[in-house]
């Protein structure tokens, strides 16, 4: 996990930043913004456990310090690559959330939502990784009790007068699991919730009862997607089964080339059973990265033509040398 860059959903702020932020706010958050930068690598990348977590605890004030510049929220802390940031298509606030990795491979996220509040002040809720101490993690909660992730995507629905932000996370979980979560955020009373029965087991062939929040939990070392496919509009996942036969065995779980999704109807996900019923045409669903300590960028979910470009150039330099 020391090699993990996350560089997610990063909305072009430019336009907003001239407007926004003054010359020497900019300049001031340039230089800060180095000074986190540093702190942030150290965070993912630290040889020892305390390390990582003296960078960590010195890391949180700061960035709450930083986030206190008038409009900061216009700036987009986009050479901070160890820490992941999404956005709304409305904009009306960004999320960062970060991972702490002790030495036994097992992780605590970090995290905060910061409002885009009309006169540029801080409006900030801080994320409180729960997931330690939940047994059930199909449950409705605040930022206190927040079931910790990475988050790498989001999506916005408006149904009766109310919008509805579905997100998308990953946990790297343990040493011989790892998750993909969707769930709902919302706000009430200006307060965020995250969890809700959106999503809907009700046309099965067999109907299960809806879940306040959606978890996929399959081998460490599998590739597993869960994302949102915008041409087909639906959110998309793999459909997992036991390699070895044992179902009550999560971290045996493995793709099957099989494809399940959620259809939004009438503010909820709707389960569909099965995604494809004849032969997949390449490039038309998502693929997410394998859990490769090698690799980067793990959580951003790419296309299979995107892979194979990749492995197509690959060979071409090869037969160059």
């Amino acid at each position: 996990m020391r090699s993990i860059l996350v560089f997610l959903c990063c909305f072009a702020l430019s336009d907003a930043l001239a407007q926004r932020l003054s010359a020497g706010d900019r300049a001031s958050l340039d230089a800060l913004q180095d000074s986190l930068r540093a702190m942030s690598y150290d965070i993912i990348n630290g040889k020892t456990e305390s390390l990582r977590q003296q960078r960590n605890d010195a890391f949180i004030p700061q960035l709450v310090n930083v986030l206190k510049t008038k409009y900061s929220f216009y700036y987009p802390f986009d050479s901070i690559r160890t820490m992941a940031k999404v956005y709304p298509k409305d904009s009306s606030f960004r999320i960062f959330t970060w991972p702490l990795e002790s030495d036994n491979s097992t992780f605590r996220h970090f995290g905060v939502i910061q409002m885009n509040t009309k006169d540029g002040s801080l409006k900030l809720f801080p994320l409180f990784d729960n997931s330690d101490f939940s047994r059930n993690a199909d449950t409705i909660t605040n930022n206190k009790g927040w079931i910790g992730c990475l988050y790498y995507g989001i999506i916005q629905r408006h149904y009766f007068n109310a919008e509805y932000y579905t997100l998308f996370g990953w946990d790297a979980n343990s040493q011989t699991s790892q998750k993909k979560i969707a769930e709902m955020l919302t706000f009430k009373n200006g307060e965020p919730v995250f969890g809700g029965p959106y999503f809907s087991f009700a046309e099965d062939t067999v109907p299960k009862p809806t879940r306040n929040r959606f978890i996929l939990e399959y081998k460490r070392d599998a590739v597993a997607t869960l994302n949102y496919d915008p041409e087909m509009d639906i959110v998309i996942f793999d459909h997992l089964i036991s390699e070895t036969g044992e179902d009550q065995k999560r971290h045996t779980y493995v793709p099957d080339l099989d494809y399940e999704g959620f259809k939004w109807k009438a503010g909820k996900w709707v389960h569909i059973e099965k995604v494809f019923h004849d032969a997949l045409q390449l490039g038309k669903f998502p693929i997410g990265e394998p859990m490769d300590k090698k690799k980067v960028d793990i959580t951003n979910p790419r296309t299979l033509e995107d892979i194979q470009a990749e492995e197509a150039a690959k060979k071409g330099k090869k037969k160059k040398n």
